[in-house]
């Protein structure tokens, strides 16, 4: 179908892209997958919304980077407080700054071959891809190099500290035991707010 069509045919809360012509709709995400998911628009949106640094979306939401570019729509997007103008009404007419993809059996291929390959040559500065199923329990994370192509970045004793996010650093261990590491307490040990509140944080309400 032709990208009008697409826009005509299904409504805005359905996860679908347009993808070298054909609508992919996408089946209901597994408990794991929106566990991870959630977790990090939780934590990153606390960050960016108390450094007023831009805009986090979750999936259902349409990335076009240009007008003859297939449509997709990442589990999470952010866009810089300064790229603000590429967001319309309905899309991001442009390249996010940064996008994460969290990885289902079905969607490994799509997300580390097709969508590495798409969002490298649109100019994502920075694309995590996490795989939570149990034998993996990974997380990559690639940042463009000045030739526009993307470089794994190191992870150290499991952190890694965001380019497109100044400041924020990630604990990979946080992914995989998300209740032992609530969103907020890990806000608070980024921020490097006290450790006793962290602790407090962490325990939750008595």
């Amino acid at each position: 179908m032709s990208y009008r069509e697409y826009q005509q045919s299904f409504d805005e809360d359905v996860h679908v892209e347009w993808v070298n012509g054909e609508a992919i709709i996408f089946m209901s995400a597994a408990t794991r997958h929106q566990v991870i998911a959630m977790y990090l628009s939780k934590l990153l949106g606390i960050f960016i919304e108390f450094y007023r640094l831009g805009e986090l979306f979750a999936a259902p939401y349409e990335m076009k980077v240009s007008p003859i570019s297939n449509s997709r729509e990442p589990d999470l997007l952010f866009v810089k407080a300064e790229n603000r103008h590429y967001l319309e009404e309905q899309r991001l007419a442009g390249a996010a700054d940064l996008v994460i993809e969290v990885v289902s059996p079905e969607s490994v291929k799509r997300d580390n071959e097709d969508k590495f390959a798409e969002y490298e040559a649109a100019g994502v500065q920075e694309y995590w891809i996490i795989d939570p199923r149990p034998e993996q329990q990974r997380a990559e994370f690639w940042v463009l190099d000045e030739n526009g192509q993307y470089q794994t970045m190191p992870v150290r004793e499991q952190i890694y500290h965001s380019t497109v996010l100044a400041g924020f650093w990630l604990n990979t261990e946080w992914l995989w035991d998300t209740e032992r590491y609530p969103a907020l307490a890990a806000f608070a040990e980024i921020a490097g707010l006290p450790a006793e509140m962290v602790a407090l944080l962490q325990r939750g309400a008595p």
